[in-house]
């Protein structure tokens, strides 16, 4: 049995840090690094600034150059380490991003084989799908209809096993498309242990692992609601899975590097994204209640005991298309009567919404300004105007209709335009047949190897059954006090699709039962201030001692083409936690003390 393979991540997405590529090959001895550049946002965005371009065919690489601005400098590094890469770098592109790396590769003078797996892109097929009745909205289930002329992009989520052929071949580098988060790393998980295709615990595990990485810095302490238990940090440190034969694995962190790894900090990236209690992927199915998690030693949490099953026989198929333009602006509002000004400006750009032909306008106040200001800025107040329609020129009368108020307006009156006009892409996650895919493998030497799909179930493409709420009499926990949320509870929010997904845990396990008793779905539902259009749902994850909540419809068809404050909806759980609520007094005491022992 071969020891551990030892994963190390340096990309969590498109932009993050790009000197951790360099960390990552020059730090702690591994295997294997992976790099997640793709998130339905990044893509869309791409996709956006490719709309926009005056030459149109000049923008089309549509893959992330700075994978090649990282690895070009390290390739007589991972040469003489003997480190395989792989990254979905590739986005729309791969072939054509692997043809660079190729030449980089060539001028360097190292000997490095650079492999692409791609299958995912399903454009040209659309039309012909849509009409067989596939690419429903995995959502809604509604059919993609008319809105199949106008996609613009349109690829499956496909598993790990071109990943896995790639490197059994002999790649030293994987460059893909569109394959699923994780399958970056239960890729080179497979490939190093030899799993075969039904071994559906370690692949689950292995995908746990995935999920915990893909996102960088994030499994280390980024976007935690416990970050002031990091202490005086700049730079968050990048994950290393260490992954067993049986998929269990150890969570740990580039030796020297800030942040931290611990339980919470791992159970606040596993609730990251996840849209119920099974986590469904091409290769197997995720049974996120059957995990457990456990601290090893420092910066080192184990999972083990997870439970895997048969994947189900459809995928995901990210789909984008135009949905008109959208414009943002900001308004600022300074020093006194800060209502009346505010209430004042919205009655005038009212005045000329109500002539125009918008798909969307909002005017939002964001905060107030201070009591007793000591400098402009704390005097000021931000309104966020932003609006989306069909045709560009309603936006461009919008804007003007606010200038038209500048020298008949507020005291004080000014603003500030950021990127004001822009296509309105919209993200369709479509579903669709995984045998409707094309996963191959392109070798160093053009030959092109067909990934047979693995077994498969359509009973399996369910996120899990949503919880039976009983939330039965709350007096039995005792007394309480009026006080904070968040001095209770730790959160994580994120998008997928239309949906956000909120992920809460406790501090300390006994307050577990009080927290399906009180946080329900139509308390989180009115505690948030949700439309009416959101249904709440719960999922329950007592290994966890945490309750997963998605919110379905929040972002209307989906947070790529969202124009609403937060959209994507990172701050939702954050928000949540700055709710003021009753708290049994008994519970919240035992919750500051497993904090205060975690500070100290």
């Amino acid at each position: 049995m071969k020891p551990p393979i030892k994963i190390a991540a340096f990309s969590g997405a498109a932009g993050d840090y790009e000197s951790a590529f360099h960390d990552a090959v020059h730090g702690d001895p591994v295997d294997v690094l992976i790099g997640d550049y793709l998130a339905e946002i990044s893509t869309g965005i791409i996709l956006e600034n490719y709309l926009q371009t005056p030459d149109p065919s000049a923008a089309k690489n549509f893959y992330y150059d700075i994978f090649l601005r990282q690895v070009t400098p390290e390739l007589a590094a991972i040469a003489e380490r003997g480190l395989k890469v792989v990254v979905n770098a590739g986005n729309l592109n791969p072939n054509g991003l692997v043809a660079k790396v190729r030449e980089a590769i060539a001028a360097a003078g190292v000997d490095l084989k650079v492999a692409s797996v791609a299958g995912d892109d399903l454009l040209d097929r659309v039309q012909e799908l849509a009409g067989a009745g596939q690419l429903r909205n995995l959502d809604t289930g509604m059919p993609l209809g008319n809105l199949s002329g106008r996609i613009i992009a349109a690829n499956a989520y496909m598993g790990a096993w071109g990943i896995v052929e790639a490197l059994n071949a002999g790649a030293d580098i994987v460059v893909t498309g569109r394959v699923t988060d994780a399958s970056l790393t239960v890729g080179p998980a497979a490939w190093w242990h030899g799993w075969s295709q039904n071994e559906f615990d370690a692949i689950a595990g292995a995908i746990a692992a995935g999920h915990l990485i893909e996102c960088g810095p994030m499994a280390c302490g980024g976007n935690y609601s416990g970050f002031r238990e990091l202490g005086d940090v700049i730079r968050l440190g990048f994950p290393i899975a260490e992954i067993a034969a049986d998929g269990s694995t150890v969570i740990t962190k580039q030796s020297g590097t800030g942040g931290m790894v611990t339980v919470d900090t791992v159970k606040s990236q596993l609730l990251y994204e996840v849209q119920g209690t099974r986590y469904l992927n091409p290769d197997a199915v995720l049974h996120l209640d059957s995990l457990n998690l456990s601290q090893v030693g420092a910066d080192q949490v184990r999972i083990s005991a997870v439970k895997g099953s048969t994947p189900p026989s459809t995928t995901k198929v990210s789909c984008f298309y135009q949905d008109g333009w959208r414009m943002l602006m900001f308004i600022y509002i300074t020093g006194l009567d800060w209502r009346e000004k505010f209430e004042w400006t919205r009655r005038q750009m009212q005045s000329i919404v109500d002539t125009l032909d918008l798909d969307e306008f909002l005017f939002d106040p964001l905060g107030q300004p201070l009591d007793a200001p000591t400098n402009q800025a704390e005097a000021t107040m931000v309104v966020r105007m932003a609006a989306a329609a069909q045709e560009k020129v309603e936006l461009e009368k919008l804007s003007a209709g606010f200038g038209s108020f500048g020298l008949g307006g507020i005291p004080g009156f000014t603003c500030e335009f950021s990127r004001i006009f822009a296509p309105r892409v919209e993200f369709w996650p479509g579903i669709a047949d995984q045998k409707e895919t094309a996963h191959h493998v392109v070798l160093e030497d053009g030959s092109r190897r067909a990934i047979p799909l693995p077994e498969m179930s359509p009973e399996a493409a369910t996120s899990g059954t949503p919880a039976i709420v009983q939330s039965g009499d709350l007096s039995r926990f005792g007394p309480t006090t009026r006080t904070l949320l968040g001095n209770m509870i730790y959160a994580r929010s994120g998008d997928k699709g239309g949906n956000a997904s909120l992920g809460v845990w406790c501090r300390s396990p006994e307050a577990l039962e009080w927290l399906i008793a009180y946080l329900t779905p139509e308390r989180v539902h009115a505690l948030l201030g949700l439309s009416e259009n959101t249904v709440v749902e719960s999922y329950p994850l007592p290994n966890l001692e945490g309750q997963l909540y998605v919110l379905r419809g929040h972002f209307g068809r989906s947070g790529t083409g969202n124009i609403g404050l937060d959209q994507i909806g990172k701050g939702i759980g954050e928000f949540l936690r700055s709710c003021t609520v009753d708290i049994p007094i008994r519970l919240l005491e035992d919750a500051q003390q497993v904090t205060e022992e975690i500070v100290a």
